[in-house]
């Protein structure tokens, strides 16, 4: 009888992936990150143990988005707990402003809800510029 391979901390490789969000889709883009952050592109995938890449993604700001209005209208929502503290800041101010926060967000919502979603969040690295410090952990 055959078995699965169930990945172990020996097994796991922790590469860096560069991704230039310059001219592609927001949604396909995000896609393929959460896809590389979980490790499910891997043979050795296991649910429940972190065996994703890290990702840096540069010039985030120049992304495409595609869809009637979508940029326009999606809202993203926090609230602190309190009454009344509901705050929303449309797609569009977030990209104009802050697109490494609108990078994180969208990609949160595609992880798991657990710790070991918060800890594949944290190995994601936007930046709005080409410019990014992490030439020497891509050029291993």
């Amino acid at each position: 009888m055959k078995f699965t391979k169930i990945a172990t901390p020996e097994m796991i490789e922790n590469n860096w992936i560069l991704i230039d969000a310059e001219g592609k889709t927001f949604g396909r883009m995000i896609t393929e990150i959460a896809t590389h952050l979980r490790g499910k592109n891997k043979p050795y995938f296991t649910p429940n143990m972190d065996c994703g890449d890290s990702v840096v993604v540069i010039n985030a700001s120049k992304a495409v988005f595609k869809g009637q209005g979508k940029i326009n209208d999606k809202e993203y929502f926090s609230h602190s707990g309190y009454f009344g503290s509901t705050k929303s800041v449309k797609m569009m101010d977030l990209l104009a402003n802050n697109p490494e926060k609108l990078f994180k967000l969208a990609t949160r919502g595609m992880l798991p809800k657990t710790k070991l979603g918060a800890a594949q969040l944290k190995k994601l690295k936007v930046y709005a510029g080409a410019e990014h410090p992490h030439t020497a952990q891509l050029s291993k």
